[in-house]
């Protein structure tokens, strides 16, 4: 859609690399790297699939590269922050369930597959 958008009732034959590059200079000027990878990605994606079922005769995407993108430094909360946290829990589930992912770090979809019943019980054995 954002090609579209550019690019307007354009023949995708007529779109070259570096068509494609200025189109990627414009539009990642407001996009952070990862947000431009991903846009890099989708494109390549889209005329690899154009060339390989013969809507292209070739791939104008083959010679673009994504950019480098560092890994983010994860945040952590604020004594605050927990604190705030801890006294938005209403009800006693709510505060174990909290301090269970706050002490142990695990995540929901891990709390989730836990088997409750298996678990308590080889602990009060």
């Amino acid at each position: 859609m954002l090609l579209i958008d550019y690019f307007k009732d354009v023949e995708m034959e007529l779109l070259d690399t570096d068509k494609l590059k200025e189109y990627l200079a414009v539009s990642g000027k407001h996009l952070k790297p990862a947000s431009l990878a991903h846009r890099i990605r989708f494109m390549k994606s889209f005329f690899r699939w154009s060339h390989e079922e013969g809507y292209l005769s070739k791939n104008p995407t083959s010679n673009i590269k994504e950019p480098k993108v560092g890994k983010r430094i994860p945040t952590y909360l604020t004594e605050r922050e927990i604190e705030h946290l801890r006294e938005s829990c209403h009800s006693p589930m709510e505060k174990a369930t909290f301090e269970f992912m706050f002490s142990t770090g695990c995540r929901i979809g891990e709390i989730v597959a836990l088997e409750i019943n298996k678990q308590l019980g080889s602990m009060l054995n």
